[in-house]
């Protein structure tokens, strides 16, 4: 049966309207902020506590797998307890888990601290647009989303900036202490100005399917982020686990389209927009997060940039992207088709990712890089909110609800997929490479013997003997050798991206769009 007793929304206006604006925003830009922090402190946490860091990276692994398993069931939760309990007590639980993350004397505590933290941050991110949509009136919510897509774009690239800068002056507790504060203020504002609007469902929870949800989401989602570390399925956990995932996978889809009345209405993927639509945000997610994941250890691993100087950089990107889609939301009220929309954005990333190969080397300065960012953000810009447009186009009612959360699970999928993906490809392009140019170092290559020879020279005029001399040449030349595979398979891994762009971009034009038509972008959440 349909849900009923929907209360109607009231837009706020004056300071409540910001006050709000500024609480929901900053709670799922925290959220985003902590989905990659912990990549930048690995080594600290893991030789405090003692852990190993194949141990420590499940710190990063539980939360990215409670993220994924509780964005899909937000819209039902919210249902149930009502936006504002549901919105606050997600705060509430994030802030506490990232005391008692921060607090944590084991590794294994603090996976399951995160774990739980991961829980009340997918919250906030997949309930944050929600409350901002229904907070601005119908001809302003393109604010509301472009402030929204602003934060879902800088708060990856934030993360590890703001991680780094945490450990190196302080210790890698307070990259979870300084969500403390923000979290007790956003706790107070959320529960004061945060609107109880609430759906009474009729029918029984399908507890059933959360758990197929949980066991092949969350498996998912735990083979992409081991896989690479594990060697795939060469291992009998990833195999396993792999099995598993699918077969809960399966299971949660056969039930969903069954069931009466399903914690994800799949039925919403009839449509072909929709499909087109989730196709596009799964790329788009890749796009994002593979960019937060090469760009740093490209510039920080070999130009030697640190944290800060990697993020002032990105973030005139980023606020672009900010500005675009607020003009994007405005141009698709005025009866822009969203296909030539994401076109455009497409073809911008794609760019993006192709300069970026040819300028991702040794000697390239910020210069070569600002530019490129520029257009990195110029295309996000145009993606987020009409990749939304185009999968809500023509939906009504609760299935407009459905395909966007559905979209936002995509999203984060897509990120997971694109990093495992990439990692494995970069890692194995650089195995390649590597083999290629170790072969050119022969004694029967008077290039390398020349190179040999000279550095021989250069050590023993700092008072080594020829046999450490020679050890120490030939430790160089292997060291050179394995930088210069390194940055070659960086480069590529952005034009990986973009080719994976380039046969996704097609999608846009088998998408149905009336001439003309608005789309109803209040319900993008």
């Amino acid at each position: 049966m349909e849900n009923v007793m929907l209360q109607q929304p009231t837009y706020e206006v004056g300071a409540k309207k910001w006050l709000i604006t500024i609480t929901v925003i900053t709670c799922a830009i925290m959220e985003l902020i902590d989905t990659s922090i912990v990549n930048v402190a690995t080594r600290q946490i893991a030789g405090n506590l003692g852990a190993t860091i194949e141990e420590t990276a499940w710190v990063i692994t539980s939360y990215a797998i409670s993220n994924i398993i509780i964005i899909p069931l937000t819209g039902f939760l919210s249902n149930i307890f009502g936006r504002k309990v549901y919105f606050t007590a997600s705060v509430i639980l994030f802030t506490v888990a990232s005391f008692l993350c921060g607090a944590s004397s084991s590794i294994w505590m603090l996976v399951f601290w995160r774990f739980i933290q991961g829980i009340g941050g997918g919250a906030l991110l997949a309930t944050a647009q929600t409350i901002l949509v229904e907070t601005f009136p119908p001809n302003e919510v393109d604010k509301a989303n472009g402030i929204f897509g602003a934060g879902i774009v800088m708060g990856p690239t934030l993360g590890p900036v703001l991680g780094g800068y945490l450990t190196d002056n302080f210790s890698w507790g307070w990259i979870f202490y300084v969500n403390i504060p923000i979290g007790i203020i956003a706790t107070y504002l959320s529960w004061k100005y945060v609107k109880g609007t609430k759906v009474k469902a009729e029918g029984k929870i399908d507890y059933l399917g959360i758990l197929f949800l949980i066991i092949g989401i969350g498996g998912l989602q735990m083979v992409l982020e081991e896989g690479e570390r594990k060697d795939w399925f060469n291992s009998n956990f990833i195999t396993t686990l792999s099995i598993i995932s699918a077969l809960g996978i399966i299971a949660f889809i056969v039930r969903e389209l069954k069931i009466k009345n399903p914690v994800v209405d799949l039925k919403v993927l009839k449509n072909r927009n929709v499909i087109i639509g989730a196709a596009l945000s799964l790329a788009f997610g890749m796009a994002i997060y593979v960019s937060v994941f090469l760009y740093p250890v490209f510039v920080q691993g070999f130009l030697g940039w640190n944290a800060t100087r990697t993020g002032l950089l990105i973030l005139p990107s980023s606020f672009l992207t900010g500005m675009l889609m607020g003009l994007n939301a405005t141009l698709l009220q005025k009866g822009i088709s969203p296909k030539i929309l994401v076109f455009v954005g497409f073809v911008s990333v794609i760019g993006y990712e192709f300069i970026t190969y040819f300028l991702a080397t040794p000697t390239s300065g910020e210069w070569d890089w600002f530019w490129p960012q520029m257009i990195r953000g110029f295309g996000f810009g145009f993606i987020f909110v009409p990749v939304a447009g185009l999968m809500l186009s023509g939906l009504k009612g609760n299935n407009l609800a459905q395909a966007s959360g559905l979209s936002n699970m995509l999203r984060l999928l897509g990120g997971a997929i694109g990093i495992a993906v990439t990692n494995t490809f970069v890692t194995r392009r650089f195995a390649t490479h590597r083999g290629d140019l170790m072969s050119n170092i022969s004694m029967y290559s008077p290039e390398s013997n020349e190179r040999f020879f000279g550095l021989v020279r250069g050590f023993q005029s700092t008072g080594k003997s020829l046999q450490e001399a020679q050890q120490m040449a030939a430790g160089a030349m292997e060291g050179a050798v394995s930088t210069q595979s390194a940055i070659i398979s960086y480069a590529e891994g952005f034009l990986f991206i973009g080719i994976i762009c380039m046969l996704v971009l097609p999608l846009v034009f088998f998408a149905k769009i009336k001439k003309g038509e608005k789309v109803d972008l209040s319900a993008t959440h």
